[in-house]
């Protein structure tokens, strides 16, 4: 279930805070980077069950969980499943009950549809001709999705690379909102 962004509720809010904190995080790594995924877990349930993490939270997570109890906690996940693609690495991921969500940031390359007129069929001369092409964009895709349903898409482009220029909404990016829930299942 997803809301419109003029009403999100608490959990939507939550969940837009961290994705966007990941995504500024990813790009603190810069471009180019492998694909990042993220197990999110309320704040307060994890101090509830660990309170001896409170001294390993980012500064401010710990008043901000007192007073939201939506408040995530983004953990990083190392160690990630050999993958051939993404669809692979997604369907090798599951989740725990205590995890309350999920998000993952890749990078893409982006082209108009008509750009894929004359491509190559072999798919590593396509890859060198959509590197090659002149209207490519490079992209950061920031995806979140709750067990609950909510989502969040939060995108950056190479050519306006800047925190304030990141957009978002809640279903920018559908199939890999719906690989990343399906991780869930």
């Amino acid at each position: 279930m997803t809301t419109s962004p003029e009403q999100p509720t608490a959990r939507q809010r939550a969940l837009t805070t961290a994705v966007l904190d990941i995504e500024k995080h990813a790009g603190s790594l810069g471009w180019d980077s492998p694909v990042l995924v993220f197990s999110l877990v309320r704040t307060a349930a994890a101090l509830q069950t660990n309170p001896g993490m409170l001294s390993e939270l980012p500064e401010g997570a710990a008043e901000s969980a007192e007073v939201d109890p939506e408040h995530l906690l983004s953990i990083e996940q190392d160690g990630l499943p050999q993958a051939d693609s993404l669809e692979e690495l997604l369907a090798q991921l599951a989740w725990p009950d205590e995890v309350d969500g999920a998000a993952i940031v890749v990078e893409r390359m982006v082209v108009p549809p008509e750009a894929e007129v004359g491509m190559p069929e072999d798919p590593a001369q396509a890859v060198q001709y959509l590197q090659d092409h002149p209207q490519r964009e490079d992209v950061r895709l920031a995806v979140g999705v709750l067990r609950s349903g909510e989502s969040w898409c939060a995108l950056r482009s190479r050519a306006h690379d800047s925190d304030d220029a990141v957009g978002g909404s809640p279903d920018a990016v559908p199939g890999l909102v719906e690989a990343l829930r399906a991780t869930f299942s």
